[in-house]
């Protein structure tokens, strides 16, 4: 089986590491040619996953076509709000039974689209229903040394996702299927919104207690979009849900809680957005999951704060304060309690 990752940053490196490791042929496609011959002649990616050695048989190429050839498996691991164009510019190179395999773990701004509904947009059903995604609490630099991970790929064929758990489960890397794409897109991508503000309280030299708080209360949050959206309950409660969310609200190597972190401390957004080489991915996403909220008339106070920080300019401190300052009700009013 040979497998085209589109994206060769952090995340789409690892994941090119973790299916050599099953036995894949597989082809990195990336845009910067200095990355492209860092891997074929150094066998690194010093730009965006330093310290781990590449198996030979991952190769990088800026060609998409080269990528793309006779790959089975087409792994989407570049940035949401890239996703739409590279698939137009891409749309003539796919193999007409290729499956797609979504690790992004965003929603487009402009649309409020999962990448599931732009995949389908832009290739037609056909390529909507050989579609997977693939998401779960897993650092790119932790997956591709080889430490024991879990993750969940949803897809509404089962065949469809035991094929992609066969392609990308090796050395410590266990991939569960379940059946609930929504659920897991949306528990990718809300999750990340939550990391930012895990950040701002840490940041804000707040203790355990407000970050315990606020991961629970954002789980009752993504729960809600996820439900409203027509995801699952029990999504949100596993690796796609529950899982990812404290791993990245609490892990020392996540991106969002670092740019939360940082606002916290009073630094400027584009300033920290400035000196970073890869994309926080909920910097975008807070405005995507916030518009998904309104059209579904979803209550989401954190969401609103972290939007307030990133957009209106207002303190992480004044947010933490309207957050812990709105009236008094019961935990589990609202449609989470009727599930």
């Amino acid at each position: 089986m040979r497998v085209a990752v589109i994206g060769a940053g952090g995340w789409g490196t690892a994941l090119g590491i973790v299916a050599a490791r099953a036995g894949r042929e597989v082809r990195l496609w990336s845009r910067n040619a200095a990355v492209v011959e860092d891997v074929n002649v150094r066998r690194v990616n010093g730009t965006y996953l330093k310290g781990h050695l590449l198996p030979e048989n991952v190769r990088a190429t800026t060609e998409a076509g080269l990528a793309l050839k006779d790959a089975e498996v087409v792994v989407l691991a570049a940035p949401s709000h890239a996703t739409r164009s590279l698939l137009e510019g891409m749309r003539d190179l796919f193999e007409p039974d290729a499956v797609f395999v979504s690790a992004t773990k965003g929603v487009e701004v402009e649309t409020g689209r999962r990448i599931s509904e732009v995949v389908g947009e832009v290739l037609g059903e056909g390529a909507a229903a050989r579609f997977a995604c693939l998401s779960g609490p897993s650092f790119a630099q932790e997956v591709a040394a080889g430490q024991p991970t879990a993750v969940a790929v949803a897809a509404r064929d089962e065949s469809l996702a035991r094929l992609v758990q066969q392609a990308l489960s090796a050395q410590g890397f266990r991939v569960y299927t379940n059946p609930d794409v929504t659920g897991t897109e949306l528990g990718g991508a809300s999750k990340n919104v939550m990391a930012l503000a895990a950040g701002m309280v840490t940041g804000l030299g707040l203790g355990t207690n407000t970050v315990s708080a606020l991961i629970t209360r954002g789980l009752a949050e993504m729960t809600r979009l996820a439900l409203a959206e027509g995801g699952r309950l029990e999504t949100l409660m596993g690796l796609a849900g529950l899982g990812d969310l404290v791993l990245t609200c609490t892990g020392g190597l996540s991106r969002n809680r670092f740019v939360g972190q940082e606002l916290g401390r009073g630094r400027a957004l584009a300033d920290v957005l400035a000196g970073m080489h890869e994309v926080a991915e909920g910097v975008r996403t807070t405005r995507a999951v916030r518009l998904l909220a309104a059209r579904r008339g979803v209550e989401m106070p954190i969401t609103e704060e972290v939007h307030a920080v990133l957009y209106d300019g207002k303190p992480a401190r004044a947010a933490v304060e309207s957050l812990t300052s709105r009236p008094l009700k019961e935990e589990f009013e609202g449609k989470e309690s009727k599930q």
